[in-house]
């Protein structure tokens, strides 16, 4: 099986409260193609999940977000569910860590309500994109063009709707991070 993303190195940032099952299928895509994938957190040592109607497991954090540079990553995952990026959108150096991969023109990969730290950093105006249908008016309000689709590829951005839609998001965001040019080894 040929291994796509060898070599790019994946930021997947979240806090207290993501969806379970955003990480954990879009994440093993993505060491499926061979990416190198690190949880990126404002929390020490693990980060607890949210699974569909109560808590779910907790996560190691390989790097924490106050030591995470986006300069050592090729491509960004911000996973959703409706307390982790609520919370994210309010910590400065959550929403700077999201802004620098949109600066430095790296891919990003969104799925349902991810999109809420985008707008807080800016970068959904003009850019055509989906999410879970509670942030569509979110969306429009940033001056985002909003559509329903499984899976929205706006040049380096992938935004999908939820849960539903993750074998249509890793296609996607595969394709899109497969685009990416590896950081040098060691940055």
């Amino acid at each position: 099986m040929a291994k796509e993303l060898d070599g790019v190195k994946v930021a997947i940032l979240v806090t207290e409260g993501f969806e379970q099952v955003e990480l954990e299928q879009p994440r093993q895509a993505l060491d499926d193609a061979g990416a190198e994938t690190k949880i990126v957190s404002p929390i020490e040592k693990k980060v607890r999940a949210w699974d569909l109607t109560n808590w779910g497991d907790k996560f190691t954090v390989d790097v924490r977000l106050e030591e995470a540079r986006a300069d050592d990553f090729d491509a960004l995952l911000l996973p959703g569910g409706v307390i982790n990026p609520d919370l994210l959108r309010m910590l400065t150096p959550a929403v700077a860590f999201v802004r620098a991969f949109f600066e430095a023109g790296r891919p990003v990969a969104s799925i349902c309500h991810g999109p809420w730290t985008i707008i807080e950093a800016g970068h959904a105006k003009g850019r055509q994109m989906t999410s879970w249908p509670s942030l569509r008016t979110d969306l429009r309000n940033a001056g985002a063009v909003v559509v329903d689709e499984e899976a929205v590829i706006d040049g380096n951005l992938v935004t999908s709707r939820g849960p539903q839609d993750i074998p249509a998001f890793n296609r996607a965001m595969i394709g899109v991070f497969a685009k990416a040019r590896p950081v040098a080894a060691g940055a």
